[in-house]
């Protein structure tokens, strides 16, 4: 790589900071109270410089999605909420792991503990109600590699009370079929077993009563899910898109510059 094109790198790079700081500052009102921009900048672009994916995407999108996640008060390095390139543009997603943050921050009955399991062959799962009283009994078999039949997430309120979410693989493969934008995406194929365990999460989250400390944050919330309840069976390319014209220098080399700027 040129000294050039890695000068111009940088300077693209350098102008998306400034872009996204200049961003934060015009919206500061609808970000959360604890919320520190200059270390939420400098995160993003760590992620930025290690998805080489993302580079491909057009600025002013880029900054859209992570925006999202300044609503939220999630950090992309932490992995708490992460963007996809998809179809013609891009998706910002929370993880499980931003979405026990939020239940915990935001909602309005005090939560204890969050937690969401995938259960394989061989493991216990049960349901009861005794006396009215609802509850579950997990047993999982020590290390068990078996296929996934189901997952289940529980909610603890500090004031003794419980809420949990059961769905069998079949209810999640459904949802996943139906719904999600990314169906045959790398998350389900890679990591189905975090999939999974988001599913059901999100569905519990639906459950908890939240309040958010702006419009903005839970529109944020609101389009962060992979699913998307108008599409049904719809065939969506996941394959990133090249928002950068292609340059021949006159030594052969080729160099990619940001369309449009």
């Amino acid at each position: 790589m040129s000294e050039l094109v890695v000068q111009e790198k940088n300077e693209i790079k350098a102008k998306l900071s400034d872009s996204l700081m200049d961003k934060l500052v015009s919206i500061e009102a609808a970000l959360p109270k604890d919320f520190n921009k200059t270390r939420f900048v400098q995160n993003a672009i760590a992620v930025l410089n290690d998805k080489p994916e993302l580079a491909k995407i057009n600025q002013q999108m880029l900054i859209q999605g992570l925006v999202k996640g300044a609503y939220l008060g999630l950090d992309f390095l932490a992995d708490e909420c992460y963007l996809i390139p998809y179809g013609q543009s891009i998706e910002f997603q929370t993880s499980y792991r931003g979405e026990i943050k939020i239940a915990k921050k935001y909602s309005i009955r005090p939560v204890l503990d969050i937690y969401a399991k995938v259960v394989r062959e061989g493991d216990i799962f049960e349901e009861k109600i005794i006396d009215g009283e609802q509850s579950i009994n997990f047993s999982p078999l020590p290390f068990n590699g078996g296929d996934i039949i189901g997952a289940f997430a529980v909610v603890t309120y500090k004031d003794g009370g419980m809420q949990y979410e059961a769905m069998s693989v079949s209810d999640i493969n459904a949802v996943r079929s139906n719904y999600s934008k990314m169906a045959n995406g790398k998350a389900w194929k890679n990591s189905f077993d975090q999939m999974c365990i988001k599913t059901v999460l999100r569905r519990l989250c639906k459950y908890i009563e939240i309040d958010f400390e702006s419009v903005e944050a839970r529109l944020a919330w609101d389009e962060s899910s992979d699913l998307d309840k108008n599409r049904v069976n719809k065939p969506v390319s996941d394959a990133v898109v090249n928002v950068f014209d292609t340059v021949v220098e006159e030594d052969g080399s080729i160099t990619e510059v940001p369309a449009n700027e």
